[in-house]
C-alpha cells in the first residue's frame, strides 16, 4: 500500500512513525498532511537500504545535493566519493544526474552506497540512449521515455524529476515570444526539442495517467520538474514560468486522486524581491504541495561563488514557504564540481535551510544555536567544535594561530581579540559566565 493511500485510510505506517519521531512532530497530524498531499515521504517500495525522509508542511526544510558524471568527465569512483561527502555534511537526499558512460551502473552503485533517498531525471538517460543508438534526442519514442522511468523505479529510485508541465502550447508560445535566456533546464529542453521536431504533445503530459500507474506501483515520488524555470533574473516570474506552474497545479490534483506523492519544482533565477511571492503563489495554486527550489539564484555576477548566492536566495525561499532546497556548488555555471565544492555547496545550503528553520520551527531548530551561544559565552571551544556545522574547519581555523597573548591561560580566547577578548574581560569583573539563561 502506498504511503498516501495508507494515510487516507488513517493507517500509521512505520515510515510515518520514523519520520515523525525524527522531526519531533505529532504523527497523527503528519498523517493528515500526507493524506492531503502537503507532506510526502520519499521511499521506493523496492529499496531496502534507505532512511525515509519527510518533505513539506510543518517539517524541517530538507536539502538535496546533485552529483553525477558528465560526457566530458566520467569517474564513477569520484561520484561515489561526492555522494558520501554530501551525506556526511548534511545532505538529506542525493540526485544522480549522470550523463556520462554507464549511467545505470553509476545509479545503482550510488543507491547501494548511501542510505538517503535518491532522485534522478530519467529523460537524461532516455535522450542519451537515443544518441548512443545513432539517433538524435528528438528521435526518442514515447516507449523509450516511459521504459526508462520503469527501469529507474525497478532500481529503487525514490523520487524522479519529470517535466510534465512542458506542454506543446507553452513551447510554441515561447518560439513566438522568446525569453532573454530561453530554456536552461536540460530535461525541459530535451522535451521541448522533441515536441517541436515531432509536432506532438509532451508524452509525460499526454500520458500522465500512465505515469501515475507506474509511480503507484513502486510508490516513488514524482517531482514535477520546472522545465521553464527562468535561467536569468531578467526572465523571473514571466508568462512561461507561471503557465507551467498552472499546468502543474492541475497535475498535482490528479496525482493526489491516484494516491501518488508529488512535489513541485520551482525557480531558478529570481531577483530578491520576487522570491517570497513566488513561494506563496506556488503554495496557493498547488494547494500546499511541497515546493522544491534550486537556489533561487538572485544575481548573475558571482561565478565561483554561486553557492553563496544560492544560500541567500534559499534562506528567503525557505522562510517564505519552500520545503526542499537544492544546493548549488561554487562551480555552478562553470563546470562539474569536485569533492570539495560538493562539500561547500552542501554546507552553504544547510546554513540557509537552518536559518529558515529557526523561523519556521522555533525552539526545535534554534536549540542548536542556543547550545552554541552558551559554548561561546563560556569560551568552551571543544563544545563549539562539536556542534558546528563543519567541526573540522572550525577547529582548524581556531588552532592555526599561535595564541601568544593567552598561551598560559586555562581558557584561551581566539586570535581575533586575544587578551582583549570582550567575554574574558566581562567574566573577570562580573565573576561568572556572561551567558544568562
Amino acid at each position: 500500500m502506498s504511503v498516501m493511500k495508507a494515510a487516507k485510510n488513517h493507517t500509521i505506517t512505520k515510515e510515518m512513525e520514523f519520520v515523525a519521531d525524527k522531526e519531533q512532530v505529532n504523527v497523527e497530524q503528519m498523517m493528515k498532511r500526507i493524506a492531503q498531499g502537503r507532506v510526502i515521504i520519499t521511499r521506493n517500495l523496492v529499496r531496502e537500504n534507505v532512511s525515509p525522509i519527510g518533505i513539506g508542511e510543518g517539517l524541517n526544510i530538507k536539502i538535496n545535493a546533485n552529483i553525477g558524471t558528465s560526457a566530458d568527465i566520467c569517474d564513477i569512483d569520484k561520484e561515489i566519493e561526492k555522494a558520501k561527502i554530501a551525506v556526511k555534511y548534511g545532505a538529506d537526499t542525493i540526485m544522480d544526474l549522470s550523463t556520462g558512460d554507464n549511467i545505470k551502473a553509476t545509479r545503482e552503485l550510488i543507491l547501494k552506497t548511501v542510505n538517503v533517498p535518491i532522485g534522478t531525471v530519467p529523460i537524461y538517460e532516455a535522450g542519451i540512449k537515443a544518441i548512443n543508438n545513432k539517433k538524435a534526442i528528438v528521435e526518442m519514442t514515447e516507449d523509450d521515455m516511459f521504459d526508462i522511468i520503469i527501469d529507474h523505479a525497478k532500481s529503487g529510485v525514490d523520487f524522479m524529476t519529470i517535466h510534465c508541465g512542458v506542454t506543446r502550447s507553452i513551447v510554441e508560445n515561447l518560439k513566438e515570444h522568446p525569453r532573454k535566456l530561453g530554456m536552461v533546464s536540460r530535461g525541459g529542453t530535451f522535451l521541448a526539442a522533441w515536441i517541436i521536431h515531432n509536432g506532438k504533445e509532451n508524452p509525460y503530459f499526454a500520458n500522465f495517467d500512465y505515469l501515475l500507474e507506474i509511480a503507484s506501483e513502486y510508490d516513488f515520488s514524482i517531482s514535477l520538474g520546472d522545465g521553464l524555470r527562468p535561467g536569468t533574473i531578467f526572465d523571473g516570474s514571466d508568462w512561461a514560468q507561471f503557465q507551467e506552474l498552472l499546468t502543474i497545479s492541475k497535475l498535482v490534483k490528479r496525482a493526489r486522486e491516484k494516491n501518488v506523492q508529488v512535489m513541485v519544482e520551482g525557480p531558478g533565477h529570481l531577483p530578491l524581491d520576487q522570491i517570497a511571492y513566488n513561494m506563496k503563489i506556488q503554495k496557493a495554486v498547488c494547494d500546499g504541495a511541497p515546493f522544491y527550489v534550486l537556489g533561487p539564484i538572485c544575481t548573475e555576477v558571482a561565478p565561483g561563488y554561486d553557492h553563496i548566492v544560492c544560500a541567500i536566495g534559499g534562506a528567503i525561499a525557505g522562510m517564505s514557504g519552500a520545503d526542499f532546497l537544492c544546493y548549488v556548488t561554487p562551480s555552478e555555471h562553470l563546470g562539474l564540481p569536485d569533492v570539495e565544492e560538493v562539500k561547500e555547496g552542501v554546507i552553504a545550503t544547510k546554513i540557509a535551510a537552518h536559518s529558515a528553520n529557526i523561523i519556521r520551527r522555533g525552539e526545535s531548530a534554534s536549540n542548536w544555536d542556543l547550545e552554541m551561544a552558551k559554548a561561546r559565552a563560556n569560551l568552551n571551544w571543544e563544545k563549539q567544535f562539536e556542534i558546528a556545522i563543519d567541526s573540522e574547519k572550525a577547529k582548524a581555523v581556531y588552532t592555526r594561530g599561535n595564541l601568544k597573548s593567552s598561551i598560559d591561560e586555562p581558557i584561551k580566547p581566539c586570535t581575533m581579540c586575544g587578551k582583549y577578548c570582550a567575554i574574558k574581560i566581562l567574566q573577570k569583573y562580573i565573576g561568572k559566565p556572561v551567558f544568562c539563561d
